[in-house]
């Protein structure tokens, strides 16, 4: 009579590496290959980062998810089981974003890499375990060597084929291969967008409230302004900040600029497709008839400090304001 195993010969009989399901090993691996085209520095500026990073996102976790809970040949067929590998790619990487958005690391590159990474390896090892509890003739296995066998006899037969087989065989292969080198270089090389620059300015939680708009003579105030590049090449920035005096005429509906001090002028780098939030302090100097702080965003063109008040501010690439009252202590 036989004895009952115990646990623990289950488990290392189920992660033997002679045991490894060849269809587990393969996301395991692509996992790796996506993990190194993604930080290792020649290979994340490549085609190769996208290539093997897109499946990691829509397929690899559901795939792994499906295999852990089917083990069985009998619970899905092949088409079946790709297509729930999709769907519910689609629904663990949101969940798992908006987990990680209740977080501390939040939602970012780094984080949801990781989170991707282990919740595949564990649901891959989750899988291998179910199906070493299944009967070797009842697991699900992926026919690798039969896929290749048709593959090899539909485009390189050994028999004699009529000639028009051969040819048709040869087109679907062009199609399939000119279908991915296509879907690859619109993914790699996208059609390049509109040009243009954000400007904007936060209060001091950074968010789009809580300005200082009341200010006091000799205190600091603080704010931040950011810069996001979308003109597809690297640009050198110029910001310029002024008090400035305006009046409103609502007779005439005219506005009229009576004085324009500059308080600060700096340059910014910003990168292609890189956003940069700058903290940045007021300090006014004294209280005066000031009843606006003007922010002036120039890129490589920045006119001769001659050109002043609303002629600076129209040949200014963005421009923004604050209504503010300045007082002394």
């Amino acid at each position: 009579m036989d004895q009952p195993r115990h646990p623990y010969d289950t488990v290392v009989a189920a992660f033997a590496t002679t045991r490894v399901p060849r269809d587990l090993l393969a996301c395991e691996l692509w996992l790796l290959f996506a993990l190194l085209c993604i930080y290792v520095p020649v290979l994340n500026e490549s085609f190769l980062r996208i290539l093997f990073g897109i499946p990691l996102v829509v397929f690899i976790p559901g795939y792994a998810l499906i295999a852990a809970l089917f083990p069985a040949a009998r619970d899905l067929d092949g088409i079946e089981r790709i297509a729930l590998s999709f769907g519910l790619s689609i629904a663990v990487v949101p969940l798992t974003g908006l987990v990680l958005n209740y977080t501390p690391w939040g939602i970012r590159l780094d984080p949801i890499i990781v989170s991707l990474s282990l919740i595949t390896v564990s649901l891959c090892l989750l899988a291998q375990y179910r199906r070493a509890q299944v009967p070797e003739e009842e697991r699900f296995v992926v026919p690798f060597q039969e896929i290749r066998s048709t593959l090899v006899t539909e485009f390189f037969p050994q028999s004699e084929r009529s000639r028009t087989d051969r040819i048709l065989s040869i087109i679907l292969l062009v199609a399939i291969v000119g279908a991915i080198a296509t879907t690859v270089f619109v993914i790699v090389v996208p059609k390049e967008g509109e040009k243009f620059t954000e400007f904007f300015i936060l209060g001091e939680n950074q968010k789009a409230a809580d300005y200082p708009t009341r200010l006091v003579a000799g205190t600091n105030s603080s704010l931040y302004i950011g810069i996001g590049n979308h003109e597809y090449r690297p640009v050198n920035y110029t910001v310029e900040t002024y008090f400035m005096k305006m009046t409103f005429d609502e007779r005439t509906n005219t506005s009229t600029l009576h004085a324009m001090d500059r308080i600060d002028r700096f340059p910014v780098q910003v990168a292609h497709n890189q956003t940069t939030v700058m903290p940045y302090t007021i300090v006014p100097v004294a209280a005066g008839d000031y009843n606006r702080l003007e922010f002036l965003l120039f890129n490589e063109t920045v006119p001769d400090d001659g050109i002043t008040g609303t002629e600076r501010i129209n040949r200014s690439y963005r421009d923004l304001h604050l209504w503010v009252s300045v007082r002394s202590l």
